[in-house]
């Protein structure tokens, strides 16, 4: 373990969301409010071929969750191992036994707040100041984990369980802030007492069996049931009842009546049915099947450069799923169970014993259901393995090849991508790892020969499913031929997530109408994740006459979104469905309601006011604004809608104000930015809009649309050779660009 060691302050749970979000939150680009029509210039497309649907079969009636104490007589084992593990003791009511924290009266001062722990009539409180920043006693209604932290779950009315952001340091023994030196107080949202930290949505049913958040929209209640407190054996086998009957009655069911075997097979299933709670993903529904594949009920984040380094290692709180199937060990068919023994998740050995299970003297595994081919006779535990990798003690095999990060301040983890230490790189060659971190480094910074880096790379047949999906996501910011090429080929890709990110991929590639023809076949995808995607991707082409499978397919966009309405996000999404589909008389209660779940969701408050400024009402759309930047005076994305507001109301000079200090707040967004420069250009500044583009560029070099427009300006401003210099550089970086055709 490192002297000093990154810090990522983020409670467990929690924070799974947000970035996930962005897929749930499907146009979070406040401008698309308005642009639901309007799509980019039109391009051959190849149709793919429809992804077959499996023929159902006749069900027997849904299985249910029976008692587990009944497991313990054919399971006696298994159950000793569970007991005291960190799934048994997930969850907890708070008790004199339960509880590890001091609560003996006891002050702890964060930056900007006192908390105070102390009992009354046998139970366990906390006086802090709460979502209107004032003090008040708040009841501890659960334990939240054993170590090397324990949080606690406070109960504060209506069924909403608050993860505090005070936690108690099992091991120093003592209280500590979750976002130290952050200044949290009840105005930011990662306070205790906000959306963000509502344990109903984002904790509980990763320490729990059985659980549905039970939310009613009606009365902002949350009615939330579980079967058990912590991760029982019903949470990754499913429910037992049917199991019992085979048990018991010997009655013939497949699976000895499971919905589906964790045994055998490959190693799909059991990685699938850990990175339930195991990914950094965002939920489709209130709980989760467990027959489903992971992307009926959830949608994992991809390896983006907020979560993911460049060489796909841990950044910020991303658990082990998306670093683990990116993995070789992942592709050679390596499960969770082969290192950690499922029911107490204890290493099957210590030391580097499980890692010798197959890289040992022999070369060869004795890991059932393991590809050994490519395992190299040697011995790795000798000074001569890892003598010549700078800065690496080598003595343990994690050292070098599971580095990890402590998150929630306290808590190691290990990068579970099982990489090679960058500093080895040099050692082994030109690997296809090396190639692919070179590849989105090239991309992801618009340097020259990025198009054909992403395009030589999409095209690798041994490129993981995760990967694949992250590199289509760079898609839309080199557009040709070849381009909508590799999209297409990918809609038939048997991973769900690259068929996701293959719609995406087309639809930011292709005006409306010509998206069907490609996309159409997806409405009937297997997979939940991906019919919704398709749906909300031929939205804007709805009245083309689709059919029956884009209702049905977007039906269910529309459940998916009437699943979370305890979220802001989901009131958006169901206000821009109702807009695009003519129920206007929804779009304003929605948005509505989404400020009334989380005042803070700037982008509801955006939408809110540009749909009563495009309906005439921009007195109240004015004050709307303002309450929110009165609250939020360094929202950039506030400033921005103020300064469109300006521009529409005519008053340009006060709008450049809000859209300069937009910029100022976040100079890395290259958006505002551009907005900034197309304002600055229509009132004259030329030098100016010239000035920004450039500085946006330099933010973001990949940028196609902040290049093509500081181009088109110099072209006005008669600087031809600048411009040629650009035009010189998008060909060095996409030669293959719709820009740099001849014209007619």
């Amino acid at each position: 373990m490192p002297k000093k060691p990154d810090v990522v302050s983020s409670p467990r749970r929690r924070s799974a969301l947000w970035p996930a979000l962005a897929g749930l939150l499907l146009l979070v680009v406040v401008g698309a409010w308005f642009a639901l029509d309007r799509g980019p210039a039109p391009l051959p497309v190849a149709t793919p071929k429809p992804v077959p649907v499996a023929e159902s079969k006749p069900l027997r009636p849904a299985p249910q969750l029976v008692d587990e104490g009944q497991c313990q007589g054919c399971h006696s084992q298994q159950v000793e191992h569970w007991k005291g593990s960190h799934h048994q003791l997930a969850m907890q009511a708070a008790t004199d036994a339960t509880v590890l924290g001091d609560f003996a009266d006891i002050t702890f001062k964060s930056d900007r707040e006192t908390t105070r722990f102390f009992k009354r009539d046998g139970g366990f409180w906390v006086n802090t100041p709460g979502v209107d920043g004032k003090p008040k006693d708040f009841p501890v209604a659960y334990a939240f984990g054993i170590e090397p932290l324990q949080q606690y779950l406070i109960d504060t009315g209506a069924g909403h369980l608050q993860a505090l952001g005070v936690a108690w340091d099992t091991e120093k023994k003592k209280w500590f802030h979750l976002y130290p030196g952050q200044g949290v107080d009840f105005r930011n949202p990662l306070h205790w007492s906000k959306p963000q930290q509502n344990a109903n949505f984002m904790c509980v049913e990763c320490h729990t069996t059985g659980f549905k958040r039970n939310f009613s929209a009606a009365d902002n209640r949350f009615s939330s049931q579980w079967h058990s407190l912590g991760v029982g054996c019903q949470a990754c086998h499913g429910p037992a009842s049917d199991h019992l009957e085979w048990a018991t009655k010997k009655t013939p069911l497949d699976h000895a009546g499971f919905q589906q075997s964790l045994l055998g097979g490959d190693n799909l299933k059991e990685v699938e049915t850990c990175a339930r709670c195991h990914a950094r993903r965002a939920p489709l529904d209130d709980g989760y099947d467990n027959s489903h594949r992971l992307m009926d009920d959830f949608l994992p984040s991809r390896l983006t450069r907020e979560l993911y380094a460049l060489d796909g290692k841990i950044k910020d709180e991303v658990f082990e799923y998306g670093s683990f199937t990116q993995s070789k060990m992942f592709v050679k068919g390596v499960r969770c169970s082969n290192c950690h023994e499922p029911h107490s998740t204890k290493l099957r050995a210590e030391g580097n014993g499980v890692c010798l299970q197959c890289h040992n003297p022999a070369g060869k595994t004795g890991v059932a259901g393991v590809d050994g081919s490519g395992l190299k006779a040697r011995d790795y535990q000798t000074p001569e393995h890892y003598k010549d990798v700078p800065g690496q003690s080598g003595a343990q095999c994690v050292d070098c090849h599971m580095p990890g990060k402590f998150y929630m301040v306290n808590d190691w983890r290990h990068d579970h991508g099982f990489t090679i230490p960058a500093a080895a790189w040099a050692l082994l060659g030109d690997s296809p790892t090396q190639r692919y971190t070179q590849s989105l480094d090239a991309l992801r910074s618009g340097k020259p020969g990025a198009a054909a880096a992403l395009f030589e790379q999409l095209q690798r047949n041994d490129l993981p499913a995760i990967r694949r999906a992250t590199l289509l996501a760079e898609l839309p910011n080199y557009p040709s031929q070849r381009a909508l090429d590799l999209a297409s080929r990918d809609l038939r890709n048997d991973g769900p997530q690259v068929r996701v990110a293959a719609v995406e991929a087309l639809a930011a590639l292709l005006p409306a109408e010509q998206r069907m023809q490609p996309l159409a076949p997806l409405l009937k995808d297997p997979i939940r994740a991906v019919r919704t995607a398709t749906a909300y991707a031929l939205l804007p082409a709805r009245n083309a006459g689709l059919g029956a499978d884009f209702d049905k397919a977007l039906v269910e966009y529309e459940q998916v979104q009437l699943s979370l309405l305890e979220r802001a996000e989901a009131n958006v999404n169901l206000a821009m469905l109702y807009r695009a589909t003519g129920r206007v008389d929804q779009v304003e209660p929605y948005l509505r309601t989404a400020l009334l779940r989380d005042e803070g969701f700037d982008p509801a408050r955006v939408a809110l006011v540009q749909w009563l400024d495009g309906r005439g009402q921009q007195a109240e759309a004015r004050q709307l604004l303002d309450d929110g930047l009165a609250r939020h005076p360094d929202s950039a994305l506030l400033q921005h809608a103020k300064g469109l507001a300006l521009v529409r109301a005519g008053q340009r000079d006060e709008a450049l104000k809000a859209l300069r200090k937009a910029v100022a707040l976040a100079p890395q967004n290259a958006g505002f930015g551009y907005v900034l420069a197309v304002a600055l250009h229509d009132q004259g500044q030329r030098g100016a809009a010239l000035e920004q583009l450039s500085k946006s560029l330099e933010q973001q070099p990949y940028n196609r649309e902040v290049r093509l427009a500081l181009m088109h300006y110099l072209q006005q401003a008669g600087e031809v050779d600048k411009a040629n210099g650009l035009i010189e550089a998008l060909r060095a970086i996409n030669p293959e660009d719709p820009m740099l055709r001849p014209r007619s």
